[in-house]
Parts: structure tokens; C-alpha cells; sequence
């Protein structure tokens, strides 16, 4: 698997071919794949290149700068990490690379994290929130939680487009079980065993996903979770006004416009084109995007459109292949400096300067 230093490649594309150099085919497969025809995989980058810049000219862009606060943290940049698990799938480092490469960044960790939490906490010098599922076993929902107030997280991230994992044919022709080495260490073994057992034709991750995951929850057991924490809440699978709507009225936090990077419902949309809707609906409450983000430009379409951060899930797992921890912050770096050259160029030399007038296309 990844590990040393390699020379930097220039391009997100450029990570992604050394990731798939790197990695065994059926791994590969797992990180890079989406649910049935992976329409809305491919639809996810597509959606960004429909979209143009519109720049302003005649405007001082001596100092510019991508500085941001969301939920109360002060944040070098809008580039954050989207929750994605096993990263020691990507690299032995794992997690702890991750975070060592976040480098103060917004780190979104999985709950199926292969590393230990405090390890994570431990390497991490930005913000970390806490990705969860919600499980039919809330006594180990909750553990969970407590681990990550514990380890000094900062807030909770409900992935809400998940009541069982999609059929994804990849994974499926391949029989893709998580390995031996690596394991979600952070959730207690007995629940996690299926995800090991390997099955001609199957994925184990769906398997177990449909063993595990509580399909009957509903808008109402939010209530049950804010009782039990006080961190924010922040909920992840948002493409509706109608679901943001609701999700103003029972109080959470923060918003993520989120297709499980193609991975779930395919035949959804993009998530740039489900952003302006919820921004519209969300009336102020923050609004973060993920899914298809491959280049500083779309990043700062996403922004422009009313995303106050972007989270990058693929990109920083070729990284991590790569090159570890350098290969993530070698990736944040670039997305980094692509976004605040296209500011420059667009004439907006701060967040608050950017508004949809910078952007045509496809709504």
C-alpha cells in the first residue's frame, strides 16, 4: 500500500491514477465505485463543468484570502475532509496520516474509522466532527459518541441517506469484504463481524449495512440523539428544500448537500445541482457540499452558490495512497491554491465577495 515520499503530482487526476497504480484492483474498486449504473458518480463531476466563471475585473486583489468560521471555528480555508471509512485500506498510517496531512482543516471522520479516535484527536490540529450511521443497537450509537466527546470532537455529522447500503455492482462482482488488518475500531467487534465475512457475488459492507443500520428512524429520534450530546448536529444526505425545511425546524446545526458521492440512490442529482435549492430553503443555516468537488474551480462554484465549505471524500484517499500524510496535505494544498488563484482572477478577494453573479450555468 501507499507509504514514502513521491514526487507531487499537479492535477487531482494525477492522484487518482496513482492511487489506482497503487492499490489492489478490488480496493480500488471499493473507494472509486458507485451504486447501479454510477449515473450520478459520473453526473457528480459532470454537473461542475457545466458550469463558467464570471469574472470581475478592475478589482484589488492584492490580498486575497479563503479564511472562513463555520459553527464557531476559525478555519484557514473552506476545504475540508468528508467522512470516508478504512482509510488504512488506502494506507497503514491510516486516519492518523489523514489528520496529520488535514494540517488544520475541517477533518469529517467516519465512524468506521480504522483507527482509534484518540489517535485521530491526537494528530489532528483542526477542527474534527463525528460521522455516524444510525444503528439498530443504540447502545453502541451512543458508546460512539461518547468516544468522540472524549477524544475532544466538535461536533456530529448524521449521515441521513442510509437506511441500508446500495447495491453497488463493483463491490458485488468482486465480493468485496474488508480485509484482515483492517478494521472499524472504533465500533464494538460483535457488530462489525459481518463486514469480514466474504460471500461470492455479495458486498459484505451491504450485507452487513442491511443487518445493522435501523431502518425505521425518522425526523422524531433526532431528539433522542440532542438530548444525549450537546455537539452540534450537523445532518449529511441533504438534496431537498423540503428535507432542510425539516431539518430547520428540529434544530440541527448545519446542513450537508450530499449524494454519498454517488454511492446510494443513483438517479439522484448532482449535489451542485441540488445546492441553490436547499441554500434557498436553509434561510441561514449553514450549508457545507460534497460530492464531485475536483478542482479549486468547482470549489468555488459550490462556495459562490451558497456552500460555506466543501468536502472533499475520493481526492484525499488518492492522496492518502500516494503519499500518506504528505499526499493529503499535498492535496489540500492544491484544491487550496487553485481556489484562491480563481478568487484572484474572478476578483473576489474574500468569501463574502463571492455570490451566484460569479457563476452561469446550469442551475
Amino acid at each position: 500500500m501507499g507509504g514514502g515520499k513521491k514526487a507531487k503530482p499537479d492535477r487531482l487526476a494525477d492522484f487518482a491514477a496513482a492511487a489506482a497504480a497503487t492499490l489492489p484492483g478490488e480496493v480500488w474498486d471499493y473507494l472509486d465505485g458507485g451504486a447501479g449504473a454510477e449515473w450520478t458518480l459520473r453526473e457528480n463531476t459532470a454537473a461542475f463543468a457545466r458550469r463558467t466563471l464570471r469574472p470581475r475585473v478592475l478589482t484589488d486583489v492584492s490580498r486575497v484570502s479563503p479564511a472562513t468560521t463555520l459553527l464557531g471555528a476559525a478555519l484557514p480555508h473552506p476545504i475540508g475532509i468528508a467522512p470516508t471509512a478504512y482509510h488504512r485500506l488506502a494506507h497503514p498510517d491510516g486516519e492518523v496520516a489523514t489528520a496529520t496531512g488535514a494540517a488544520g482543516a475541517l477533518h469529517v471522520v467516519s465512524m468506521f474509522a480504522s483507527t482509534p479516535l484518540a489517535d485521530i484527536a491526537a494528530a489532528a490540529s483542526g477542527p474534527l466532527w463525528m460521522q455516524l450511521y444510525w444503528l439498530r443497537d443504540r447502545t453502541v450509537l451512543l458508546d460512539l459518541v461518547r468516544r468522540a466527546e472524549a477524544a475532544g470532537f466538535n461536533a456530529l455529522v448524521l449521515t441521513v441517506d442510509t437506511p441500508t447500503v446500495a447495491r453497488r455492482p463493483r463491490d458485488a462482482r468482486n465480493g468485496f469484504t474488508v480485509p484482515p488488518g483492517v478494521a472499524a475500531v472504533n465500533v464494538a467487534a460483535s457488530v462489525m463481524a459481518s463486514s469480514h465475512v466474504a460471500q461470492d457475488g455479495s458486498s459484505a459492507i451491504e450485507r452487513h449495512s442491511r443487518e445493522q443500520f435501523d431502518r425505521t428512524t425518522t425526523w422524531a429520534d433526532l431528539a433522542w440523539l440532542r438530548e444525549r450530546s450537546p455537539l452540534p448536529l450537523v445532518l449529511k444526505g441533504i438534496l431537498t428544500a423540503e428535507d432542510t425545511r425539516l431539518a430547520r425546524a428540529h434544530g440541527v446545526d448545519a446542513v450537508i448537500v450530499s449524494n454519498h458521492g454517488g454511492r446510494q440512490l443513483d438517479g439522484a442529482p448532482a449535489t451542485v445541482d441540488a445546492l441553490t435549492e436547499v441554500v434557498d430553503a436553509a434561510a441561514g443555516l449553514p450549508v457545507l457540499l460534497d460530492g464531485g468537488v475536483r478542482s479549486g474551480r468547482d470549489a468555488l462554484v459550490a462556495l459562490a452558490l451558497g456552500a460555506r465549505a466543501v468536502l472533499l471524500g475520493r481526492p484525499v484517499v488518492w492522496g492518502l495512497a500516494h503519499a500518506g500524510a504528505d499526499g493529503v496535505r499535498a492535496v489540500l494544498d492544491l484544491v487550496v491554491d487553485e481556489l484562491t488563484e480563481a478568487m484572484t482572477l474572478t476578483g473576489r478577494p474574500t468569501l463574502a465577495d463571492l455570490d451566484r453573479s460569479a457563476v452561469s450555468g446550469t442551475r
